[in-house]
């Protein structure tokens, strides 16, 4: 699974926010990385250098294989707290499409076997 990390520069002034970032991510979805072909995750400050209520984004995209890719949003007061939200999401909504998939398979019935 690829891993991609974009963010506006505001964002890029904390330390190491990529790695810790990325290992949060990662740990999350952590399960389901063999059914995905890429994860981005894109974060920003709306409002640049004024402080606000939650104007820390989070965009979390996520492509299984051979499925529609899947974007999730996370918004807080803090980057971390925004991309912790968002992972949260995503990760029910993984849940959500592969334990559908899984559902969804169907054995033969011993008695319809021929």
């Amino acid at each position: 699974m690829q891993f991609q990390f974009n963010s506006d520069s505001s964002v890029m002034g904390t330390e190491n926010v990529s790695e810790r970032i990325e290992a949060m991510v990662r740990e999350k979805i952590a399960r389901f990385e063999d059914r995905l072909t890429r994860v981005e995750v894109h974060v920003s400050d709306v409002n640049g250098s004024k402080h606000g209520a939650d104007d820390k984004h989070c965009v979390i995209e996520a492509r299984p294989r051979g499925g529609k890719p899947i974007g999730v949003t996370g918004k807080a007061d803090k980057v971390d707290d925004a991309a912790r939200k968002a992972a949260n999401t995503l990760t029910q909504r993984l849940e959500r499409l592969f334990g559908k998939s899984e559902r969804h398979k169907h054995d033969a019935r011993p008695d319809k076997v021929m």
